[in-house]
């Protein structure tokens, strides 16, 4: 390993009872994904050696996430919840080998930045505090800052009058070299009201052995934690309005930037136009030049330039969408992908399906992927006609330049250039309406 080499340590053992729920608090979603899928954001902005989140409360709940989020994580217990020096203490197996410096991050903290993490990262202090000028410090741990440096850490329970008034508070992230980390926390000891082993003991520690700790500070919303609903209410509130205004410097047109929601990974590309009340959820990219009109949803899809996106329609997972292709109103895409030019206009369900370019699918299209157990796919050619209210029994193949006629179940694989007609035969009888209607009426009066 080099001396710059960094690993990374975020605290999600913690139950947060004060979320009044049976979630474990990391898996509470801002942005669309769990809050500790934004310190993994923010952790791998650093192109760490090694990643390791200490999952204690609903331990497998978590587990399974952090494998969906990100794979190479790696994952240690935290059996009982003994405070956060115990926490660190648990991820050491997982850093044995590694020399660099490592910062100790928390699940629920959202808002801090890869520039903050790279300062941490980089300071020449042996252990560095990141800390906050509050504009209401309350109840936070104030820094003690002298001429050496980081002095002390005093929680505000233990704090006098006069330490009470600094405004400096401790946000709880920190660096130190690995090294060190190994050598101070056995030292750790729970001699407190608590009975726990707090992290931040690390200071006076270092201090007693003439080492040098100093503050690294950032603004106070990078430090926000979420212990409630209300506060995980404001965060998102936060994280749209600073996405709103970043996708508007980046030139893409919001007609209605409050209406907008976007998820942590949302890409937009500039001169796409988005309209009111579009809602992306995680893994969505849309080319420049795209535009969704009102009352979208849209999810695990990527949008081409050119191409058109509603109103009132919904991308799921999966969706792929070539240039100038037009989803129109209330037209449902899953698992498919539109070649350049496609256009679906209205009312219609494409699931599993691979659709060739410039093909037309008329409105009631429904493509039926699943039969209870299993999904199938259906295969469209290029420039094809499909009518409308055709049902495609997959799996099925529509051939290029072939046509179905509306109304029509395809239950067989369709030539190139065959038009296929599969509904019944219309039987016509003559004034039948009339004498059944009078037949009905009479019934009705006789009761």
């Amino acid at each position: 390993m080099t001396k710059d080499a960094v690993a990374v340590v975020i605290l999600a053992a913690g139950q947060g009872s004060r979320m009044q729920s049976d979630l474990p608090k990391v898996l509470h979603r801002l942005g669309g994904v769990p809050l500790v899928a934004h310190a993994l954001t923010a952790a791998r902005s650093l192109e760490p050696e090694q990643i390791v989140v200490v999952t204690g409360h609903s331990a497998e709940l978590v587990s399974q996430a952090l494998a969906k989020l990100d794979p190479e994580a790696a994952i240690a217990l935290q059996a009982e919840q003994l405070g956060t020096g115990h926490a660190v203490r648990q991820a050491l197996p997982a850093l044995e080998g590694f020399e660099g410096r490592v910062i100790i991050l928390y699940g629920d903290t959202p808002f801090i930045t890869g520039d903050t993490l790279a300062t941490l990262a980089s300071h020449p202090a042996d252990l560095t505090v990141l800390g906050f000028e509050a504009e209401d410090p309350g109840r936070y741990g104030r820094l003690v800052v002298t001429a050496q440096g980081l002095e002390r850490i005093v929680e505000w329970k233990d704090a006098d009058t006069a330490t009470r008034q600094i405004a400096l508070c401790n946000s709880g992230v920190m660096a130190m070299q690995a090294s060190l980390l190994r050598q101070l926390l056995p030292r750790l000891t729970n001699d407190n009201a608590a009975g726990e082993y707090y992290l931040t003991d690390l200071v006076a520690l270092a201090r007693s052995e003439g080492l040098h700790a100093d503050v690294v500070t950032c603004d106070e919303e990078e430090t926000l934690g979420i212990n409630t609903r209300a506060e995980l209410a404001r965060a998102e509130a936060l994280f749209q309005a600073r996405a709103r205004a970043r996708a508007l410097e980046d030139g893409v047109t919001l007609t209605d930037p409050g209406s907008v929601w976007f998820a942590l990974d949302t890409v937009i590309g500039r001169d796409a136009v988005i309209g009111p009340n579009v809602v992306f959820g995680p893994g969505v990219t849309v080319e420049s030049g795209a535009e969704i009109l009102p009352f979208c949803h849209l999810e695990g899809c990527h949008v081409s330039a050119g191409a058109t996106v509603g109103p009132f329609a919904r991308l799921r997972p999966g969706a792929e969408l070539g240039g100038d292709v037009h989803v129109g109103n209330f037209v449902e895409i899953k698992n498919s992908v539109l070649d350049e030019g496609v256009k679906v206009g209205h009312l219609t369900y494409l699931g599993d399906a691979r659709v060739g370019e410039h093909t037309n699918i008329g409105a009631g299209t429904i493509t039926c992927n699943y039969d209870g157990v299993m999904k199938h796919r259906t295969m469209i050619g290029p420039r094809a006609f499909i009518g409308s209210d055709t049902m495609l029994v997959a799996p099925v193949r529509v051939g290029a330049d072939a046509m179905t006629g509306s109304g029509s179940t395809i239950t067989e694989d369709v030539p190139d250039g065959a038009l296929a007609i599969g509904r019944a035969r219309q039987v016509t009888k003559p004034g039948l309406a009339l004498r059944l209607m009078a037949a009905l009426r009479a019934r009705k009066e006789a009761r």
